[in-house]
C-alpha cells in the first residue's frame, strides 16, 4: 500500500509528507530514554511495518517527509464528539474506565512496581506536532530531498500500576485487578527523549501531568 501510495504522489509530484510512525519501531531499547538515533529493532508486527515504512522513505531521493514516531498515545479531545470509539478496545485508559475487571498483564518486570512503564503523550499535542511538521516541510526548497524522524513523548514514563492509581483517584472505582502472564512482545520501559521535536518543529506538550491527561478522557466517555 505504502508503494501504491508514493508512486501516486510521484506521478501527481506531491512531494511532502507526514508519515505517523510509533515508538515501537524500537522494540527493547538498549537506552532510556530512547532516542531517534536508536537502532530501530521491533519485537511485534505493527513496530515491523512503521519500521520497513520508515525505511523506504528514506530511500526515495525526491521528496519529503517528516516521520512521527508517536509514544502512548491518550486522552481526548476538547471536542468529545471527535473521540474515537474503538470496539473492541485495546488502549489502557479507556479500558480502566469502562471495565469492570482490570486485567493486569505482566507483574514481574524490571520496573519499580513490576509492571511495565510507558510514556503517555495527549492526542491534543500529537495533532500540534502534525501542523508544526507540516510547516516545517513547506519551509524546505522543494527541489532539496529531506527526511528526519522525531520521537513525540513526555519524555517521563508511569507504570500501569500508576496509570490505574490515577483513574482510582479520578473515578472512586476500586475494580477488581486480574494478574495476567506477560503478553508477549510488551518492552518493559518506553520513555521518549524529544529533545529533537522540540529543536526541529518548536514542539512542547502542553499537557504533562497524567491526571489532567485522564480528566479529558473521561469528559469524552460522558459526553
Amino acid at each position: 500500500m505504502t508503494e501504491t501510495l508514493l508512486d501516486v504522489m510521484h506521478q501527481y509530484d506531491v512531494r511532502k509528507l507526514v508519515f505517523s510512525s510509533s515508538a515501537a519501531v524500537y522494540g527493547i531499547p538498549d537506552v532510556i530514554p530512547v532516542m531517534e538515533s536508536a537502532p530501530l529493532r521491533p519485537i511485534n508486527p505493527y513496530g515491523e511495518t512503521k519500521a520497513a515504512i520508515e525505511k523506504m522513505l528514506y530511500q526515495q531521493n525526491w521528496f519529503q517527509f517528516v516521520a512521527l514516531r508517536y509514544f502512548n498515545a491518550c486522552g481526548a479531545a476538547a471536542d468529545a464528539s471527535l473521540t474515537e470509539n474503538h470496539d473492541p478496545e485495546t488502549h489502557l485508559i479507556p479500558r480502566l474506565l469502562q471495565e469492570p475487571v482490570w486485567e493486569l498483564y505482566g507483574t514481574d518486570y524490571p520496573t519499580p512496581d513490576g509492571t511495565c512503564i510507558r510514556d503517555y503523550v495527549h492526542v491534543e499535542d500529537l495533532a500540534q506536532a502534525h501542523l508544526l511538521a507540516l510547516e516545517h516541510l513547506l519551509s524546505q526548497a522543494d527541489d532539496e530531498p529531506y527526511g528526519v524522524s522525531l520521537n513525540l513523548g513526555l519524555g517521563k514514563g508511569f507504570s500501569v500500576r500508576e496509570i490505574m492509581e490515577s483513574v482510582k483517584r479520578a473515578t472512586g472505582r476500586t475494580p477488581v485487578i486480574k494478574e495476567l502472564p506477560r503478553r508477549q512482545g510488551d518492552p518493559a520501559i518506553l520513555v521518549a527523549d524529544c529533545r529533537l521535536a522540540k529543536d526541529v518543529l518548536g514542539w512542547t506538550p502542553r499537557y504533562t501531568d497524567i491526571d489532567a491527561i485522564l480528566q479529558t478522557a473521561i469528559a469524552a466517555r460522558s459526553f
